[in-house]
């Protein structure tokens, strides 16, 4: 006989629903398996075995992040297809700039009641993601506490990589001189949406259904859920050809201005040419809609541009080449140059 939990349910959560949902998507996440993953899904803990013969002196590198508002954004169109894609890409790219390759996925997904087919929707999302960068699920969590998220839901993941030693990019060998290359973003990616809700909604007025002419008939709502660009495939390749890198940046959340500078020796400034990538149109409307000034638009945001390489010009053209080859557009933006850790940007700055 099968045990029941019917004043848990009675009081909000409900156990068998939980598990129900959870088979349905259990096989597309077993798909995401490596053959270092040593524990089933639905274990107490996640095992990921570290491949000692291709590793001399293997360092594992972590991060852990969330959506953010965003997920107000999918409740609004109550679309939930992007947001795990969303959170897989972010701590990808949260770790690949330190020359890690990604191997191994948590998740978190705090929820104040549960719902078919939003739950496996999300699941479904990180699957895709960890499939197309071949990254493990290794587990995760899911806890409904109704008295905690009332109608609203969290979403948090945690990523797990591995970098020889001798090869980590922390920024050491950033110098005067450095070639950046910009990949650009699809969109806000995780970031400013506080903002971007605050411009759009309430100032202008939009509902995320409205179409406005400057975003050329895309919804207001599709442009804001463009999924997380991951980067992975490019930086693989430029870390396979040892190409020399003096530093990569993830520009997330304080733009420019805040996430270069991670990278910046103490001596050196970055200087941005605005305009080698277009500024997105949301970004446009946000900064047009809302009376923004363009430094703190590129405070905010990543303005157009996801992910910065530094490396000398000598192999521009081949960083330049492996990013569109794997299908990201891509510019050179600016360059290194002396100075004392901080981010200059032409047209605002100089």
């Amino acid at each position: 006989m099968s045990a029941k939990s019917d004043l848990y349910k009675a009081a909000g959560v409900d156990i068998d629903l939980a598990q129900n949902l959870l088979g349905k998507v259990k096989k597309k996440i077993g798909s995401t398996r490596r053959p270092e993953m040593l524990a089933p899904i639905g274990g107490f803990g996640g095992m990921f075995q570290v491949d000692v013969s291709k590793y001399k002196e293997p360092v594992m590198v972590t991060s852990i992040d969330g959506v953010g508002t965003k997920l107000m954004i999918a409740a609004m169109m109550n679309k939930w297809d992007t947001v795990g894609k969303d959170i897989v890409n972010h701590c990808i790219d949260d770790i690949i700039v330190q020359g890690a390759e990604p191997t191994c996925f948590m998740d978190y997904i705090g929820v104040g009641k549960l719902t078919s087919p939003t739950y496996e929707n999300i699941l479904e999302g990180m699957a895709d993601a960890c499939l197309e960068q071949g990254v493990s699920i290794v587990g995760g969590e899911t806890a409904e506490m109704p008295g905690m998220y009332g109608d609203d839901l969290d979403i948090v993941g945690c990523i797990t990589g591995m970098v020889e030693k001798s090869k980590i990019i922390d920024g050491r060998d950033m110098k005067e001189g450095l070639v950046a290359v910009g990949i650009a973003s699809n969109g806000l990616h995780t970031n400013g949406y506080s903002l971007a809700r605050k411009v759009l909604f309430e100032t202008a007025g939009f509902d995320v259904n409205d179409t406005p002419e400057e975003l050329g008939g895309t919804s207001v709502g599709l442009a804001l859920l463009e999924p997380h660009t991951c980067y992975w495939q490019a930086i693989k390749q430029v870390l396979e050809e040892d190409i020399t890198v003096g530093g990569i940046a993830h520009i997330t959340g304080g733009g420019l201005y805040d996430n270069v500078p991670r990278v910046l020796s103490e001596d050196v400034d970055f200087v941005y040419d605005q305009g080698k990538l277009p500024i997105l149109p949301i970004f446009s409307l946000i900064q047009e809609k809302g009376n923004i000034g363009l430094q703190e638009m590129y405070r905010v945001f990543n303005m157009g541009v996801g992910m910065i390489v530094f490396t000398p010009a000598e192999n521009v053209d081949r960083v330049l080449e492996i990013c569109r080859d794997k299908g990201f557009a891509s510019e050179v933006v600016g360059k290194t140059v002396a100075g004392s850790k901080s981010v200059k940007i032409n047209g605002i700055d100089l």
